[in-house]
């Protein structure tokens, strides 16, 4: 009775909300899920190699960076509706704005992490015959990987922000629930997805942050210089 009593009083806190929508609030949290990771999975993809190419062909850093800054300043309202007549009213709308919102932050943070590998390291690997591809993933990523995760947890904080306005299309996870419970004025529906909007970026940054130290256990508690210096004796281990 209580619970009703809080539903009928349209309450912002009611228990019997989540109870009686509690399929409804599974499914959009699903979708925000699956449209966050899948965008941010596709946006890693594309960030390395335009990252590569940057750092390759330094004349093309600037337009690369500069390119990708410029998606980055696009409103998400306009973003979305300039995307409608490519993709039609489907996820592929949200998943392309993600996407090519995520590059500006990816493509910097790898870009800035492989330019932060020391010169010495390269020049050991190369002296003990490694070539550009075995260079590049065993040696300079795993030393610019602090940085590429940096890039991944802000990209995908980010996109799990931005997932809610692809409600304009109908793909919006939980910002579906928000926007509609906006419009009828539906106070607890409104708090209740905004609330697991906020545990979702948390937990997905958490998640990130976890990640990176098993990844990363030689920069735990250590100065920067430090942590350079002993990461520049494991790769050359390694490449022993």
């Amino acid at each position: 009775m209580a619970g009703a009593d809080c539903l009928a009083a349209n309450d912002w806190i009611c228990g019997e909300y989540v109870r009686s929508r509690a399929q409804e609030l599974t499914d959009a949290t699903l979708q925000h899920v699956w449209i966050t990771g899948v965008s941010v999975a596709i946006g890693l993809l594309l960030a390395f190699p335009l990252a590569l190419v940057a750092r390759r062909w330094r004349p093309a850093a600037g337009p690369v960076l500069g390119f990708t800054t410029v998606l980055y300043t696009v409103p998400s309202l306009a973003m979305y509706s300039l995307l409608l007549p490519v993709f039609g009213v489907s996820a592929a709308v949200v998943v392309t704005g993600l996407v090519l919102y995520s590059l500006t932050i990816l493509v910097r943070n790898i870009l800035a992490g492989l330019d932060a590998v020391p010169e010495d390291a390269r020049e050991a690997a190369r002296g003990m015959g490694y070539g550009p591809l075995r260079l590049l993933f065993g040696i300079e990523l795993p030393l610019a990987l602090p940085a590429v995760m940096a890039g991944l947890r802000i990209a995908t904080v980010s996109a799990v922000s931005l997932t809610t306005v692809g409600a304009i299309v109908g793909y919006g996870g939980l910002g579906n629930l928000i926007y509609e419970g906006m419009n009828s004025l539906f106070k607890a529906q409104v708090l209740t997805a905004s609330a697991i909007c906020v545990v979702l970026a948390i937990a997905a940054d958490l998640l990130l942050l976890g990640a990176q130290r098993l990844l990363t256990p030689w920069t735990r508690g250590r100065r920067p210089a430090r942590a350079g210096r002993r990461i520049w004796m494991r790769a050359g281990r390694a490449a022993v």
